[in-house]
């Protein structure tokens, strides 16, 4: 993969003369791949570095369909300087195609990880998953990637599952559990972080997986018992009490605590405001409320839905 990419670019730096214009049109009809790709890469070094990026730099700005623009972008990922970064940001902000080598390229440049978290607050969906998993390979080179992923990475787009374990990880979110009640845009990154483990078998490391669900999950319902209640608080507890009665976790020892996780957010969710709260969301057609009334609240016995429980007593 990539073969037919790379003799084209070690034909064409084959002369010393040949301007990067000539390259333009030479791509239709192949694949190109959008990801780094080792046979680009070393065609891109055979040429050195000063005519890749003269290259490199021409296709990205001037280039007139994506082929030659993502080769472009594939040369600067190689040997793309500082002076790049503006450049690279801009295409990158077209993330679904360019995000990848975007990313890529960023990564590797000094101060990389501030040219990164911008385009990761500008861009969504698959983009998103590209930039915030190279931040992830970053936290221990520039202190300001770890903050931003426990407080910004995930947008609750479905395409989080690929990468919402990962920054539960790198971030070291168990340790920062102790700020839920100072910091609120981090309880609030946790809350989109965990209900995304709830659903990202296949994709990323599920909530059975990962090993400090049992504390991470403690802290979270300790302080949500000390919140507003609010439709998207009730969703996700009953989304994640859901979770633990189908699922176990993979360290036996914290099955228990699982159960009594579980217990206390049933409890929460029993409670007479939160139960308002989960009533008025439904009456205004929320469509979080309205798929936990069809598909779990009779398994999980939420009072909220079921009208003939009664009133718990003061």
């Amino acid at each position: 993969m990539g073969t037919d990419v790379a003799r084209i670019l070690d034909e064409h730096f084959a002369d010393p003369n040949a301007s990067p214009k000539l390259l333009a049109d030479r791509f239709h009809g192949l694949y190109i791949p959008i990801h780094h790709n080792d046979n680009i890469a070393a065609a891109a070094r055979r040429a050195g570095e000063s005519r890749s990026r003269e290259a490199g730099r021409w296709l990205v700005r001037h280039g007139t369909d994506t082929d030659p623009v993502t080769i472009g972008l594939a040369l600067l990922a190689e040997v793309g300087t500082a002076d790049d970064i503006p450049l690279i940001q801009t295409i990158g902000l077209l993330s679904l195609t360019f995000g990848p080598l975007a990313a890529h390229a960023l990564e590797r440049l000094p101060d990389g990880a501030t040219a990164l978290i911008w385009l990761a607050e500008r861009v969504t969906g698959w983009g998103r998953v590209y930039v915030v998993e190279s931040l992830c390979r970053l936290t221990d080179e520039h202190p300001a990637v770890r903050p931003w992923l426990l407080r910004r990475a995930a947008d609750g787009d479905f395409l989080n599952a690929y990468f919402a374990g990962r920054v539960a990880h790198v971030a070291r979110l168990h340790e920062a559990v102790a700020d839920f009640g100072n910091d609120a845009e981090l309880f609030d990154q946790a809350t989109l972080i965990l209900h995304t483990m709830t659903y990202s078998e296949g994709m990323g490391e599920t909530l059975r997986h990962y090993p400090h669900s049992a504390p991470v999950l403690e802290a979270y319902v300790r302080h949500l018992e000390r919140v507003e209640p609010a439709a998207r608080h009730y969703f996700v507890a009953a989304t994640i009490a859901h979770y633990l009665t189908k699922e176990k976790p993979e360290r036996p020892e914290f099955e228990l605590r699982w159960q009594q996780i579980r217990a206390s957010c049933l409890a929460l969710l029993d409670r007479h405001d939160w139960c308002d709260t989960a009533r008025h969301g439904l009456a205004a057609e929320d469509a979080r409320l309205t798929w936990l009334a069809d598909s779990v609240a009779a398994e999980l016995e939420l009072r909220a839905f079921l009208d003939d429980r009664p009133e718990p007593e003061a």
